[in-house]
């Protein structure tokens, strides 16, 4: 596209106007999860559409049952071209503890030295990032206009859960909807390595209690004869998993598949070390499936984990007791095509499978989200791909994220719009921490390669 090279040297040239806009907002009181700080919510909401109308957004504020969120819509006014949906959050997490902060968190700064950061609470997670695409926005209206359609969407509840989220994109299903979804609340992986997320794992969570006795029994009196819910539960979890660490639940691997060769040929050449990745949390052996790389067990192989375990006395001191139920609350990590639902009912059946006489099982489901996978044959993967490799002299890393994204998963089963998910932080950034901070080159060349993708969607 020939007005490229004009937006890229339209964001070199407002480096600095770009970086004190980025200040602006981040002195911004924006936490979420604090009433005492819904006014700055409100005022970040306020200040954001502000901005975009500025570079002839048709832009709001949305009031939700929460913090409001911002929704903006531009037309290119060309035919053919896609409609793109970004997707960032405004708010912030809490300051606290304020005494580990080298200055007050509110007050942007920038470092000194030959890698420069921008320091301030949401310079990272997530103001640096959505400005990175605003400013790719703003250098294209200064250069002739934008090259697609554009649609955002700016939320402020995401550091507590997105609860207003899924009311709103019901009422806004139309309004919304997009050729794609672009997100920018990811990273890097390394300060001179582009990435590229294209999976997020799934979850089903389940909490189970199994029921014997009508009471708590002394276990003087009853141990021995009567059933012990406490031993019934620890035997169902043994058996979750056998020798080889694989999940031994019926039908558990049906839609996991096997990665590209290409893909796991990149990912071998990452140089990550599985064995440091366990020495920095004081371990020493993978515990996964055997046969596989640790970078494979928390990015494309299913798990299933006990989060939680409980039954009979855990106070101070002892108590003789023998409970009448123990509970586990266990999380099952999905990938590729694998079924929530079938899952959730495989486990339920697998619990009441191997229930001796005077037992009984009950469940509390807390999430039930499929896995996200954009395919790795996608058009606009594709095109991604050579954007950030034009800008950062290298190809993308494509990288998987153990955890999820709530908002993709929403568009994705709402609307069935797949997500790009390219990010410029860092794992040092330091998000919700004191002393968060975003490197200058992230914010300034994260704009830029903004700009080379949005470029190459439309062309």
């Amino acid at each position: 596209m020939a007005q490229l090279d004009d937006v890229l040297q339209a964001l070199d040239d407002g480096r600095e106007a770009a970086l004190e806009r980025l200040f602006q907002l981040l002195r911004i009181k924006s936490v979420s999860t604090d009433p005492a700080y819904a006014a700055g919510c409100l005022e970040a909401a306020q200040w954001l559409v502000n901005l975009l109308g500025e570079l002839d957004f048709t832009a709001s504020v949305r009031p939700t049952a929460g913090h409001p969120m911002v929704v903006a819509h531009a037309k290119c006014g060309r035919r053919g071209v896609p409609h793109v949906l970004f997707y960032g959050h405004y708010d912030v997490q809490p300051p606290d503890p304020l005494a580990l902060w080298e200055r007050p968190p509110f007050e942007p700064s920038l470092t000194d030295g030959p890698n420069p950061t921008i320091r301030a609470r949401g310079a990272a997670d997530d103001k640096g990032q959505l400005m990175t695409f605003i400013e790719a926005c703003r250098a294209f209206h200064e250069r002739g206009g934008y090259p697609c359609d554009i649609s955002i969407l700016l939320e402020g509840e995401e550091e507590t859960g997105s609860p207003s989220l899924p009311a709103f994109l019901e009422a806004n299903k139309a309004e919304l909807d997009a050729d794609i979804m672009l997100v920018c609340d990811t990273g890097m992986w390394n300060p001179t390595s582009p990435a590229i997320t294209t999976s997020l794992r799934g979850l089903v969570y389940e909490e189970v209690t199994i029921h014997a006795a009508d009471r708590d029994l002394h276990s003087g009196m009853f141990g021995g004869a009567a059933i012990n819910p406490v031993r019934v539960l620890a035997r169902i979890i043994a058996d979750l998993h056998d020798a080889q660490g694989r999940v031994t639940l019926p039908g558990f691997y049906d839609g996991v598949h096997e990665l590209p060769e290409t893909i796991a040929a990149q990912w071998r050449e990452l140089g990550f070390d599985g064995a440091a990745y366990l020495a920095n949390v004081g371990l020493s052996v993978p515990a996964g499936e055997q046969g596989r790389s640790v970078l494979e067990m928390i990015w494309s192989r299913p798990t299933a984990e006990v989060n939680g375990i409980y039954g009979g006395y855990t106070g101070q001191g002892s108590k003789t007791v023998l409970p009448a139920e123990a509970s586990a609350k266990i999380s099952f990590r999905l990938v590729g095509t694998q079924d929530p639902d079938a899952v959730r009912e495989a486990f339920q059946a697998f619990v009441k499978a191997r229930l001796p006489a005077d037992c009984r099982a009950s469940f509390n489901s807390f999430s039930n989200a499929p896995a996200l996978q954009l395919p790795f044959t996608s058009e606009a993967l594709t095109r991604a791909r050579r954007a950030l490799a034009a800008e950062w002299g290298k190809e993308p890393v494509l990288i998987a994220m153990g955890g999820s994204i709530p908002i993709v998963g929403a568009f994705k089963r709402d609307l069935n719009m797949d997500a790009l998910m390219i990010g410029f932080g860092l794992p040092d950034d330091r998000i919700h921490s004191p002393n968060e901070k975003y490197n200058l080159s992230s914010f300034q060349r994260g704009a830029r390669s903004w700009a080379r993708v949005l470029a190459e969607l439309s062309n």
